[in-house]
């Protein structure tokens, strides 16, 4: 239950914020925001508060911006097509009836000759004595079909007609917000936890771990293991990373006294699937605002070159399924982070942020780097590249990752379960 109630918790908040900084942006560009959505498929919950539906849907993989524009529009309303016409205080159309127009008596009925919805905002049509009239569409007007109501988008609320830079800026800022979440989450760990310094010397030793078995405390500056000099935490966690389930002798200064320990590392998967040794001890922390911000920062791009490591395998070659997690495998490893307690799972998820932010940065057609690619291509031409091609580019890229995560998916039962 833990485990699941910080999935929960970690990607609702990883997928919110990547999806308020599209949301933000966008709306700071004038675009229309028809629907704010987290995860996919069938609504569970929805509200509306201005012009967006805020919805929560079925399946928690991801979640959307959906800006008008970027889909076919709405209904396409040709020429001798009945329609009714609701009009407001200003006697300009606030709704157009597409069907079932017997159960808006307030409304007039009228044969459409000519309707302009995205630029001129008029509607010619004849009305019961024949004459052609021409009425003035309200820019927030309303199509309603099957008794639901489309907002219909004049062309300078839509994306496509929104300069280069800010359809970029609307694009980007989803990652972006991902990186900014991470240095919040890594400062706010330095904060209350304490700051991590690079010193052979044993912070918090967690409960029931092979440390606290074998009588390590808080505190205990650390000579050597196995005869070797230890200088700093990054070589005594080396070490104990290379001798899962094999005992090694840490010597130790304790209040003035010199001690010999053996300790039995307990053994976990490694961060490229390998099995590593861990003994359940805490990096050494102080505290200091500044030192804080500084480690939120640091910290954020040791997690970027760490991603972008792995990343440079899959170019070279070097790639196994084993380096990457899907749903199951990060469901896994975010429970062993809850087990370890808060300021683990919190720096878990600020890792996690960061790599989504990155992945979502890759010039893979559907994701947001594949978008901005073809803005950017869009810049270089002068002229946008044809909406139908580029939606088929981003549906066979879609198509391609959900091919992949099955696979990854699958990986990872095999890995866990089998």
């Amino acid at each position: 239950m833990n485990t699941l109630i910080s999935v929960i918790i970690i990607f609702g908040l990883l997928v919110f914020i990547h999806e308020w900084g599209h949301l933000y942006f966008a709306k700071r560009a004038g675009i229309l925001c028809r629907e704010f959505a987290i995860g996919f498929g069938p609504k569970i919950f929805s509200f509306k508060r201005n012009e967006t539906v805020y919805t929560i849907r079925l399946l928690p993989i991801g979640g959307f911006v959906r800006m008008a524009g970027e889909d076919p529009e709405m209904i396409d309303i040709k020429p001798g097509y009945e329609i009714g016409l609701v009009f407001n205080a200003a006697r300009k159309v606030s709704k157009v009836i597409v069907n079932n127009k017997s159960k808006h008596p307030e409304a007039l009925v009228v044969q459409v000759e000519k309707i302009d919805l995205e630029h001129k905002l008029i509607i010619e049509a004849y009305n019961d004595e024949g004459e052609r009239i021409q009425y003035q569409v309200d820019e927030q007007a309303v199509l309603v079909q099957d008794e639901q109501e489309t907002q219909i988008a004049p062309w300078n609320r839509q994306f496509g007609s929104k300069t280069v830079g800010q359809r970029a800026l609307a694009i980007f800022a989803g990652p972006m917000m991902n990186f900014i979440l991470a240095v919040v989450i890594l400062i706010a760990f330095a904060l209350f936890q304490g700051m991590p310094v690079d010193e052979a010397r044993i912070g918090d030793v967690t409960p029931d771990s092979a440390a606290l078995e074998a009588g390590l405390q808080e505190g205990d500056q650390v000579f050597s293991i196995d005869g070797q000099p230890i200088d700093n935490w990054e070589e005594m966690t080396a070490i104990i990373q290379q001798h899962p389930n094999e005992s090694i002798v840490f010597e130790v200064e304790r209040s003035g006294q010199t001690l010999t320990i053996p300790v039995t590392p307990d053994e976990r998967v490694g961060q490229f699937g390998e099995p590593e040794g861990f003994v359940g001890i805490a990096r050494p922390t102080e505290f200091s605002l500044m030192g804080s911000i500084i480690f939120g920062f640091t910290q954020t791009y040791m997690f970027m070159t760490m991603i972008f490591e792995v990343l440079g395998m899959i170019v070279t070659g070097n790639f196994s399924l084993d380096y990457v997690a899907g749903p199951v495998g990060i469901y896994n490893y975010t429970g062993e982070a809850a087990a370890m307690g808060i300021f683990v799972l919190m720096q878990w998820a600020a890792a996690l942020s960061v790599n989504l932010g990155i992945i979502n940065l890759l010039p893979i057609p559907a994701m947001d780097g594949g978008r901005l690619i073809f803005i950017g291509l869009e810049a270089v031409r002068g002229k946008p590249m044809d909406p139908q091609k580029e939606g088929l580019v981003h549906f066979i890229g879609f198509a391609l990752l959900m091919l992949l995560m099955i696979v990854v998916t699958w990986n990872d039962i095999n890995k866990f379960f089998m």
